[in-house]
């Protein structure tokens, strides 16, 4: 067996990348992202995306600073499928959270869907506690191009970032 290391960087996402990043959703979802890619020039987000030397993202996520007072609210976070499990969630959320820092926040949320145990060890690994559970939906797109509401009940996550 060989061990493969990847270098990877965390950058700002921007417009162009949303070609590379079908993994990530549909065409609704990526559309969406492209709308909070303009709330980034307001200053009210930060979305990254981490990438290995080659540039294109591996991995993808937003902090939102208006959704909680006083805290920065990671949202959207994806990593390739075929990349999971090799620390860059990781590293994604790490990137993150040193954003938060560098806007003097010092709590960071999320929200994780109850289904998804898997996201939910890793958060519950870099140090988030729930604190809360609520009810969500979104718009999702379908196979065949339809968008249907999707409702689900998150956990609510939160860490103090020393």
């Amino acid at each position: 067996m060989t061990d493969v290391v990847l270098r990877l960087s965390a950058r700002d996402l921007v417009h162009a990348d949303l070609a590379s990043c079908g993994w990530a959703g549909s065409a609704h979802h990526l559309a969406n992202v492209a709308r909070q890619l303009e709330r980034v020039r307001a200053g009210e987000v930060d979305y990254l995306a981490v990438c290995p030397p080659t540039g294109i993202p591996v991995a993808k996520g937003g902090v939102d600073y208006r959704a909680k007072e006083g805290a920065g609210t990671l949202w959207q976070l994806a990593v390739h499928p075929a990349l999971q499990s090799c620390g860059i969630g990781a590293f994604l959320v790490r990137a993150a959270e040193e954003r938060i820092r560098n806007r003097g926040l010092r709590h960071a949320e999320l929200a994780v869907e109850e289904s998804n145990p898997r996201a939910r060890a890793l958060y519950e690994r870099l140090g988030y506690t729930a604190y809360d559970r609520q009810p969500d939906s979104w718009d999702q797109q379908g196979p065949d191009g339809s968008v249907r509401r999707y409702e689900t009940v998150c956990a609510l996550m939160r860490k103090e970032l020393s």
